[in-house]
């Protein structure tokens, strides 16, 4: 195994230290607290005229170096873009330094929407991607990209990327404290539960949710209004049964505006659902999403969202939130990667009956 060392640009230091308080918990790095962690590494300072530099504190040669980043929304209160430049900076100090392996994590990719090119407009993931290799990072890990094609931007054989489907820490949490046992995954969940897509190009996803619990599954499909951003024209429900009295769990990647899911919840009210559920893995929440999913609340016609951590939590209280802590996972995948270990295990597609058993085992 080769010496490593985790660390975080400013906008995901609290992040990057719990990943390790994980890591430390597996027995082959039990000794190895004070090499990995890598908190104090980098520092970065800035200029009056707003140019800012990073430095690396202490030697990395001949190391692997797993660098936690974000541009999204993040706990120091960078803009999107001064954490992408403080990244970019991060990476040519530590490549300076003679890092023998540079492993950017980025749980949320923010420009990972910007993935397709018409006639003239840049493509904004590409240019991400292409910066991160040309500056020396080797590997990529994250969660949950935003459509298929955006694993095709990088040549393997400059930089790889693991793009790691974080629904399945959504599913679990579904298991473990919405169903429990077995019993009522059979008799319940599989008759009276629906899982929805935001849109149809989330039916394969979607698809997934449903086939994991055995239950219904609803796909939505919308028409975007492309003169506006972040504008719905309309939405079609697509069923093969009523939807009355069900529980509905509305799955998307990524929530931003929350235009997407407030007109599909509002098209969904008059089908009569007995409850309305959003769970999302990227909680972006940019305004005015937290006044339009309390809104939702307080008119009875959304009951609770669950999203994960890979974005900092938003300022703005959104009522009902639950956060589901992917920090745990973030260290399998670290443990997994440095010791040359299979990422099948943490690849495989999860089964609620399967998963419930399991659990009932050691309870």
């Amino acid at each position: 195994m080769n010496p490593f060392a985790v660390t975080a640009t400013r906008s995901m230091r609290k992040y990057a230290a719990r990943v390790i308080e994980h890591l430390v918990k597996f027995p082959s790095f039990a000794n190895l607290s004070e090499t990995i962690n890598g908190m104090d590494m980098l520092q970065t300072d800035s200029f009056a005229d707003g140019e800012i530099e990073v430095a690396v504190k202490r030697s990395v040669r001949g190391m692997d170096v797993i660098l936690f980043s974000s541009s999204a929304r993040n706990e120091a209160d960078l803009t999107v873009e001064e954490a992408k430049i403080e990244l970019y900076h991060a990476i040519d100090a530590l490549k300076r330094s003679q890092a023998r392996n540079i492993i950017i994590f980025e749980p949320f990719i923010s420009s990972s929407r910007s993935d397709r090119t018409t006639r003239r407009n840049s493509v904004g993931l590409w240019i991400h991607f292409k910066t991160l290799a040309s500056l020396g990072a080797r590997h990529i890990l994250t969660y949950q990209l935003h459509s298929k094609i955006s694993q095709s931007m990088l040549d393997p054989s400059v930089c790889t990327l693991d793009d790691i489907h974080a629904q399945t820490l959504l599913e679990k949490y579904l298991c473990d404290h919405y169903i429990r046992d077995l019993d009522y995954l059979i008799n319940t969940v599989r008759s009276n539960w629906a899982f929805c897509s935001v849109d149809a190009g989330g039916e394969h996803q979607i698809r997934d949710f449903a086939d994991a619990f055995g239950s219904s599954l609803v796909v939505a499909h919308k028409q975007r209004d492309y003169s506006r951003v972040n504008t719905i024209k309309s939405v079609n429900i697509l069923s093969a049964e009523p939807l009355e009295g069900k529980t509905l769990w509305i799955y998307d990647d990524l929530v931003d505006t929350a235009s997407s899911v407030e007109t599909l919840i509002r098209a969904l009210a008059p089908l009569k659902p007995a409850e309305v559920n959003i769970i999302a893995v990227h909680a972006v929440f940019s305004p005015p999403a937290a006044r339009r999913l309390n809104q939702l609340q307080s008119e009875g016609l959304l009951k609770r969202v669950i999203v994960t951590d890979s974005v900092w939590p938003s300022a703005d209280r959104i009522n009902s939130l639950e956060v589901v802590s992917s920090t745990e996972l973030s260290a399998q995948l670290i443990h997994t990667f440095i010791t040359n270990q299979s990422m099948s295990k943490i690849m495989e597609v999860f089964n609620a009956e399967e998963y419930l058993k399991t659990s009932s085992l050691f309870s």
